[in-house]
C-alpha cells in the first residue's frame, strides 16, 4: 500500500485537492444554505428536506458523491499532513499560520462531520434517535432543534461550522495554486481576499442556520 501511494502520489494528491472542492466543498456550501431555510420557519425547512430526500438514488448519491470523496479527502489529507510537517519553513509567516490552521481545522472538521453524519444520518437510517425509537413522521426541524437545544451543543457545532468553513476556503486558495489557476503574486493576493471573504460568508451562513433552530 505504501509503495502504491508513493508511486501514485502526484495523482492521489490531485484527486485529494479536487475532492476537497468538488464535491465536498460545494456540498458544504449547499448543505449550510439548505439549513439556513430554518430562518423561514419549520415548514420551510421541512419542505426543503423532504424535496431532497425525495430525489431518486439519494442513498447512492450520498455514498458515492459525498461520503467516499469526503473520507478519501480526509484520510489522504492526514497522510499529506504527516508527511509535510518538515516543509512548514518554506512558507511566509502568514502562510505558516494558514498551513497550521488548515491541518488543525481539517482534524476538527473530520471529527465534527463524522459525528454529524452519525447523529443525523446513520441513526435515522437505523430507525433510532439518541438511542430511542424515532417517532414515525417526526418533522426534521424538530429533530434538529432538539439536537441544538443546549448551549453546549450550539457552541460545539459553532466551532465545527467555522472550522469547516475555514478549511474549505483556505483549501480553495491552495486548490487554485495547485491547479495552476493563480500562479502569480497578484492573482494569489486577489484569491486570498476572495477566499477570506468566502470563509466569512460561509461561516455566517452556517451560524445563522445553527441559531435559526428554536424549540
Amino acid at each position: 500500500m505504501r509503495e502504491f501511494v508513493r508511486r501514485n502520489h502526484f495523482l492521489l494528491r490531485r484527486l485529494h485537492s479536487l475532492a476537497g472542492v468538488v464535491p465536498v466543498g460545494l456540498f458544504l456550501v449547499f448543505h449550510l444554505f439548505e439549513n439556513s431555510k430554518a430562518m423561514y420557519g419549520p415548514e420551510a425547512y421541512n419542505e426543503v428536506v423532504l424535496s431532497i430526500n425525495s430525489l431518486p438514488f439519494i442513498l447512492f448519491i450520498e455514498i458515492f458523491g459525498i461520503f467516499l470523496p469526503l473520507y478519501f479527502h480526509a484520510i489522504y489529507g492526514i497522510y499529506i499532513a504527516a508527511d509535510a510537517r518538515h516543509n512548514v519553513s518554506q512558507y511566509s509567516y502568514g502562510r505558516n499560520w494558514a498551513f497550521l490552521l488548515q491541518r488543525i481545522t481539517g482534524l476538527v472538521t473530520l471529527v465534527f462531520v463524522t459525528y454529524h453524519i452519525w447523529h443525523f444520518r446513520v441513526q435515522k437510517a437505523l430507525g433510532v434517535y439518541d438511542g430511542n425509537l424515532e417517532l414515525p413522521g417526526l418533522p426534521s426541524y424538530t429533530i434538529v432543534a432538539e439536537a441544538f437545544a443546549s448551549p453546549l451543543a450550539k457552541v460545539l457545532y459553532g466551532i465545527g461550522i467555522v472550522a469547516a468553513a475555514y478549511h474549505f476556503a483556505n483549501g480553495l486558495y491552495t486548490f487554485l495554486i495547485t491547479w495552476g489557476i493563480t500562479i502569480g503574486p497578484r492573482s494569489q493576493r486577489v484569491s486570498s481576499l476572495v477566499t477570506n471573504l468566502l470563509f466569512v460568508l460561509v461561516s455566517a451562513m452556517g451560524l445563522t442556520a445553527l441559531f435559526a433552530f428554536q424549540m
